[in-house]
């Protein structure tokens, strides 16, 4: 097994930071951003403060032909994966592990479409409450990052290293042997939660103690546990009461990432959560009334932003 030395990664938002910022304190050498000109001024020069710490992050421009990394995290909003996969080319080799902690469940496949298949890890982030504001970024809990290959009956070399940065760094994670149900699972609590989220304006209080709210958030969910059946990776209603249980242990006062999207007037990933649902309700003749509304609201938030 190959110990993992050299560490990149994209996307400094709320889970890149928090993650990035505890690899950083473990190897500051060989850790660094790949970002333009104007993101590497700013995380190297001014810093990002994160629960009250200042971290300055070491940057490399994307067009800068460096030494291939070991490890590519990929921590970006969906609609920049295609700009993503450009800017990690020059930093690419042989033996790059490449560990998309996104949201949804197509980006590794898209990232293994250009790199190989046999490059990428599948990755999810579940419970952590990390909130970025203009000033820093807040995390109260730093929840588990859930990886490794399409089936970890037992663990490949690639999982292993891994596994032993993510020891060596504090950073709590599981893998699961079927990866496939995982991700889906934490997309059926996206498009619950990040989306009902969003439109109510509300925080994780309100889900805790709002009954009608947390209702209209399972009615969500529900609509992916049917497409999940024929998808075939089999979510059950159980599903949800494991996801009651993390909710209940996020800061009261955490937003999900939407909420904190549409709040900053930043586009949001809604096509890549109701609008994948509403597609695939229409292959599988399924019908996804919750999520259709939702994608019409939360596009109407968007343009509201823009133009209002």
């Amino acid at each position: 097994m190959k110990e993992i030395k050299k560490i990149a990664i994209v996307g400094l938002g709320a889970i890149g930071a928090i993650y990035g910022s505890k690899l950083l304190e473990i190897n500051p050498d060989n850790f660094k951003v790949i970002a333009n000109e104007a993101r590497a001024a700013k995380y190297s020069k001014e810093g990002l403060k994160i629960n009250g710490k200042t971290y300055y992050f070491n940057c490399v421009d994307p067009k800068e032909k460096t030494e291939a990394a070991d490890l590519i995290i990929v921590a970006v909003k969906h609609h920049h994966l295609p700009q993503t996969i450009k800017d990690i080319k020059n930093h690419v080799g042989p033996e790059t592990i490449i560990l998309s902690l996104m949201n949804g469940i197509s980006s590794e496949e898209i990232l293994g479409e250009e790199y190989g298949m046999e490059k990428v890890m599948y990755g999810i982030c579940v419970g952590i409450d990390a909130v970025r504001t203009a000033a820093e970024i807040q995390c109260s809990t730093m929840g588990v990052i859930h990886f490794g290959e399409k089936v970890n009956k037992t663990y490949s070399d690639r999982v292993e290293g891994v596994k032993q940065l993510f020891e060596k760094a504090g950073i709590s994670y599981n893998i699961p042997e079927d990866i496939m149900r995982a991700l889906w699972w934490k997309f059926m609590v996206n498009v619950g939660i990040n989306q009902t989220s969003a439109v109510l304006k509300a925080p994780y209080k309100v889900f805790q103690e709002v009954k009608e709210a947390n209702e209209l958030m399972m009615a969500t969910m529900k609509e992916v546990i049917a497409l999940s059946k024929k998808e075939r990776t089999n979510l059950k209603d159980e599903d949800l009461d494991s996801f009651r249980d993390i909710l209940n242990k996020l800061a009261p006062d955490g937003k999900t990432s939407m909420l904190q999207d549409i709040e900053a007037g930043r586009k949001t990933e809604v096509e890549m959560f109701a609008g994948t649902i509403c597609e695939l309700g229409k292959k599988h003749g399924i019908e996804t009334p919750m999520n259709e509304a939702l994608l019409k609201m939360i596009q109407t938030l968007e343009k509201m932003n823009e133009k209002y």
